[in-house]
């Protein structure tokens, strides 16, 4: 009788573990919850903000703000692949004069190792007229396939996929798994909601980037439960806010790469164009520099994008003016896109002049690890020696004076070097004045970058005959005058 009742117990127990389902906040949990197994596709609709990363008007602070209007987000898991469409204009910060914003619109695919980009039509294009032709996007493979796999869903596909592990945690529990190289932790909470996830990428300048997605807010969209709300953090600063209004479960997706859509990286190519005895401008590619030569130096202005692109600026200089080193850097900002070959610079012993207000940033970054991607400066760890600017300096060798100044009131980047050969009436400058070509139609409005340029060329009474661009084609004075609606008289 006693080993009846005890048995009858043992069933009723078992009965009763197994009525209650997973454990809170337990992997098992989550995928009940969101119904993992039954997901393999989602769209994602909804509107918020986009801030550009890398690109701060100051190394203080956040990535700048872009008003969305449209977020739309389609991701098949099976592939896997994703498409994402976003309709963007920038906020324009109280005191910063920035040209007039411009609608952007975005659309950006991934299929397995392939990414690419889709341009919108133009705005004059006929109806029926066929869609622009893909843009292959090699680079941004990695960040792309790390989207998919960081929402909910994809990460609790991931963690199954990739023999995660899990620890409870604060009523739930904390899940990690290694894929494709990249280190994924996510935390589940005790309502079986994934409400956090990140994954470290390499950036050129950041090294190893920690990204991080919140999800707050989760709702029955249709059937699916998702989060309402998605931040994304990356740099430590927010880069996507969406309030997400409409989720579809497991919609038809075919998401293929076109025709010329797959494409290995373009080869980093540097030509040279004399400019005057001893001053060479390098260029190849959307990012130029130039190189001067001294009597017993050589002088670099910027080493942009990343480091092969620095590589192939030092080589060049080397091969113009052999037998002499590099001291100096001149880095104009702190952009990201104008910083990314600095560390190979460092690496190669060249000292760094950049604006005062830059000093601690680059520190900081200096010193993070870069071990997503291996550089040259962390395989032999070198120390950047710097060298400041505030307003002005003057560089000489006794024969070639180059003064550098700070472009005042400039409302890109309030950390913005230009530099100014006397003798030669050459003057180099980033992101003030980047000339379209010669024959593109004339714009709308005047931009005010424009105008700043022009003001601290007046303010600083430099004679300036030809303008040197980090971006676009070699100009004159007079072209920033015409640009800018001066004439001869005025």
């Amino acid at each position: 009788m006693r080993r009846a009742i005890t048995f009858a117990i043992t069933i009723t127990i078992a009965s009763s573990l197994a009525a209650c389902g997973p454990q809170a906040g337990s992997v098992d949990a989550a995928n009940a919850t969101l119904k993992t197994a039954t997901v393999n596709s989602i769209e994602i609709a909804g509107t918020g903000k986009w801030f550009q990363f890398g690109q701060a008007p100051s190394p203080t602070l956040p990535w700048p703000q872009f008003d969305v209007s449209r977020y739309a987000a389609t991701i098949d898991y099976q592939a896997p692949a994703a498409r994402v469409q976003i309709t963007r204009l920038q906020t324009v910060e109280p005191g910063r004069n920035r040209p007039a914003p411009v609608e952007q619109r975005v659309d950006q695919y991934v299929s397995g190792a392939t990414a690419w980009n889709v341009p919108p039509p133009p705005a004059n294009a006929a109806a029926g007229a066929p869609p622009a032709a893909a843009q292959p996007q090699p680079a941004a493979v990695e960040e792309r396939v790390m989207e998919i796999w960081t929402t909910p869903h994809g990460f609790l596909k991931a963690a199954a996929a990739n023999n995660a592990t899990a620890q409870a945690s604060g009523g739930g529990s904390e899940v990690s798994f290694t894929s494709n190289g990249h280190r994924y932790v996510g935390t589940i909470n005790a309502s079986n909601q994934v409400e956090k996830v990140q994954t470290w990428i390499d950036n050129p300048v950041l090294g190893d980037t920690l990204v991080e997605f919140a999800y707050s807010d989760y709702k029955d969209f249709g059937g699916v439960m998702f989060p309402a709300r998605i931040v994304r953090t990356q740099g430590g600063h927010p880069v996507l806010d969406v309030t997400v209004t409409a989720v579809t479960a497991n919609p038809t997706v075919s998401i293929t790469a076109p025709a010329g859509a797959s494409a290995p990286p373009a080869p980093v190519t540097v030509t040279s164009e004399k400019l005057a005895d001893g001053v060479y401008y390098l260029r190849g590619g959307s990012h130029h520099s130039l190189v001067v030569d001294q009597r017993d130096h050589i002088v670099i202005v910027e080493a942009p994008q990343l480091e092969e692109r620095s590589l192939a600026v030092i080589a060049k200089a080397k091969e113009l003016v052999p037998n002499k080193p590099i001291k100096y850097l001149i880095n104009t900002h702190h952009h990201f896109d104008h910083l990314g070959g600095l560390r190979y610079a460092v690496s190669e012993g060249v000292r760094v002049i950049t604006q005062v207000q830059n000093k601690s940033f680059y520190d900081k970054v200096l010193a993070n690890p870069h071990t997503v991607k291996p550089d040259r400066l962390s395989q032999s760890p070198k120390a950047a020696v710097f060298e400041t600017v505030g307003d002005t300096r003057v560089l000489t060798d006794g024969t070639r004076r180059m003064v550098l100044h700070r472009i005042q009131g400039f409302s890109h980047d309030d950390t913005v070097l230009m530099a100014y050969l006397p003798k030669e009436k050459i003057l180099i400058q980033t992101d003030a004045y980047n000339p379209p070509p010669a024959d593109a139609p004339k714009p709308p409005a005047i931009s005010p970058l424009f105008v700043t340029l022009y003001d601290n060329i007046q303010r600083l009474k430099l004679d300036v005959v030809q303008i040197v661009p980090g971006h676009g084609r070699l100009v004159t004075f007079t072209d920033l005058r015409a640009a800018v609606g001066k004439t001869s008289t005025n």
